[in-house]
């Protein structure tokens, strides 16, 4: 069964450490939701990572009628520089738009969604929080907890969902999930987050336990070739 993403608020906040998988599940996102209604947008606003950011798939998304905005450059501009596009806006202010801003990985790169931070009232905007139990500085809940706090703080609201996307790539199985899981329950525990989604490889969904909290979410792998 299809997950039901227009359940979630209009305006969604993709933001997670630095080899979380952020990017990865907001570009599987924005697919899933581009399946379901019209009018979705996605807003690249990592201006921090140089690396497997969302612009790079801006062909596949624009063919299923995704609206991709990527810096002020353009989506394939040679220079990294850290501006982002005044067309950000747009879709925010427009009530009739499905959005994902695909946000730098810590409370620098949130820093760019501050200038936003009005139109994140609350029932207005989710902002999930992926977390990847491999990651150096988000494998106890201290870490995790940390970044959280840092970004609420550099951004002015709060997160409102936790992703558990523990992996290790192409050689992901049940136990990393697994190991993500007891992790996310911790932090949602001590922070009184739910966990939204636990996102991983379809091969493994399917051996997935029923019971898990959270929407089990299967990506394909988009910014990774296959020889990656």
């Amino acid at each position: 069964m299809e997950l039901d993403l227009m359940k979630d608020a209009r305006i969604r906040i993709i933001i997670g450490h630095y080899g979380s998988g952020k990017t990865e599940f907001a570009v599987n996102y924005a697919m899933m939701l581009s399946k379901q209604t019209d009018n979705v947008a996605l807003c690249d606003l990592d201006i921090v990572n140089p690396y497997f950011r969302s612009r790079e798939k801006a062909s596949i998304m624009e063919a299923s009628g995704i609206t991709v905005i990527s810096g002020a450059r353009g989506h394939n501009a040679n220079l990294d520089l850290p501006m982002v596009s005044p067309n950000v806006l747009a879709p925010i202010q427009n009530e009739e738009m499905q959005v994902i801003l695909d946000v730098g990985g810590d409370s620098v790169g949130a820093r760019v969604l501050a200038r936003f931070a009005s139109y994140f009232k609350q029932g207005a905007y989710d902002m999930f929080f992926v977390l990847n139990a491999n990651r150096e500085q988000t494998q106890d809940a201290l870490g995790v907890i940390s970044h959280i706090r840092n970004i609420e703080d550099t951004v002015g609201c709060k997160v409102t969902g936790l992703i558990n996307n523990t992996h290790l790539l192409r050689e992901t199985d049940v136990n990393e999930v697994l190991k993500g899981q007891e992790l996310a329950l911790e932090v949602s525990k001590t922070l009184n987050i739910p966990i939204k989604y636990v996102s991983t490889l379809e091969k493994v969904t399917h051996q997935l336990p029923t019971d898990l909290e959270g929407e089990i979410f299967p990506i394909k792998m988009y910014m990774r070739e296959d020889w990656m």
